[in-house]
Order: C-alpha cells, then structure tokens, then sequence
C-alpha cells in the first residue's frame, strides 16, 4: 500500500509542477505558433517556433502559468528571424518574445491552476478567426469539472461575411470580428456597453456561434463556453 500511494503522490507531484502542451499541425501547410504569457507570467519558447504540416511538438509548461496560443500563417522569414506574417503577426519575427498576434487571429486561451486549483481554457473568436483551433485535456472529465474538447474546427474563412473579410490576394485568409472591423463601443462591449445586460452578441458572433458553439464568440460569451479541468496536459490542435 505504502508504495502505490508513494506512486500516486509522484503522478501528482510531477501534474503540479509541470505540463506538456502538444501542438499539433493538421493544417496542411506550415504555420508558425505564437506564445504569449498573461501579465506577469514568462513566455514560454520565446514565444514563437515553426510547425511543419503534419508535425507535433511538446512544450513544457510549469504549473501556475497563464497565456495563449495562436497560429501565424504566411509568414516570410528571413535567416535572422525577421519579416511578416499575413496573419497572426506578432512585430514581424519568429520568436514573439512578449508580443500578442494582430488580430484577427483564433486564440487558444488557459489558466493553469487557478481558482479551487482548476484549470480554465476557452477558444476565442473575440478578435476573429485565421485558422481551426481546438483545445483539448487529455484526461476525462469528473469530480465537478467539465474537461470538455473547446475550439472550432471549422474553417470560417470561405463563408465570412464580405464586411469582415481579410484578403490575400485572391485568397480570404481571415475573417475579423465586428469588433475589429467596425472598433464601435456597441460591437466591443465599451462604454456604454461594458456590461452583459447591455451588451448583445454582434453579426460576427452570430456568425461564430452558428459554425463554432464550442468557442467564445463576443467579450461576453466567455462563461458559457470556458471549460475547466485539473491536473492533465493538453493538445491545441491547428485545423
């Protein structure tokens, strides 16, 4: 008895000061990650690396830790890590180091043992979509917390509404927010409309929720779609 609890002391210890985070690149082109920390908290892999098509790759990430993930797609790097992303840009480099993507850009978002020890993590579309994002714990759900699979694996950008449209060329590779392409205090929850009550799901949260329920669709969307979990790693799945 005494060394299965010393096991199950060490499976729990090794939960609470550490995480592996597996990014997975199902896109089928090559993206580059960005990483950016909450306030306070560091940046992990200096905030940004390449991920091939069809690769994988694990991030370690200790306990207490809070931030986002998001793809950057088109980018032009050159052999210093310098140069442009059509989305997702974090100040035209390879390595974010402390800088958040430019929106639109779909954000994988989390809380590392937060409040009662739970993790909270939601997919967001507040600021609008680039590419299919899903969030998922790789343990089940149980004891008061949901564990539940968060994102969109839908590609918005063919159906997006023309207002919102970001052009590459021939090619939409973006739809923004009505928050973004309109900046009104109605559409952002500012102001006057900083408060539920008041503030009411604008045309692109109409058309977020219908094709991705499972992510935040407008600020205050947050709670009915941020899910918890406790002491398990992740996958953010691209595409």
């Amino acid at each position: 008895m005494a060394v299965v609890q010393l096991l199950v002391f060490l499976t729990v210890a090794g939960l609470a000061t550490g995480r592996n985070f597996n990014l997975q690149n199902n896109l089928g082109y090559t993206i580059w990650v960005g990483i950016l920390g909450n306030g306070g908290k560091w940046t992990p892999e200096n905030g940004g690396f390449v991920l091939n098509g069809g690769e994988r790759r694990t991030v370690d990430i200790a306990d207490g830790w809070g931030g986002r993930f998001w793809a950057r797609t088109g980018c032009n790097f050159d052999g210093n890590g310098q140069g442009p992303c059509e989305t997702g840009d974090c100040g035209n480099k390879l390595s974010c180091n402390g800088a958040g993507g430019v929106p639109p850009v779909t954000l994988a978002e989390i809380t590392l043992n937060g409040d009662s020890g739970l993790d909270f993590y939601d997919v967001s579309l507040v600021d609008g979509f680039n590419v299919p994002v899903q969030m998922r714990p790789t343990r089940g759900g149980g004891n008061g917390y949901s564990c539940t699979t968060a994102g969109c694996n839908s590609n918005l950008n063919p159906g997006c509404p023309d207002d919102l449209k970001v052009w590459e060329g021939d090619n939409v590779v973006a739809c923004k927010s009505s928050c973004v392409a309109h900046n009104s205090d109605e559409y952002c929850c500012r102001g006057a409309f900083n408060n539920p009550n008041v503030c009411r799901r604008p045309p692109s949260g109409d058309y977020f929720k219908t094709n991705c329920p499972g992510a935040c669709s407008y600020a205050y969307d947050d709670k009915a779609i941020t899910f918890t979990c406790q002491n398990t790693d992740y996958d953010i799945i691209f595409g």
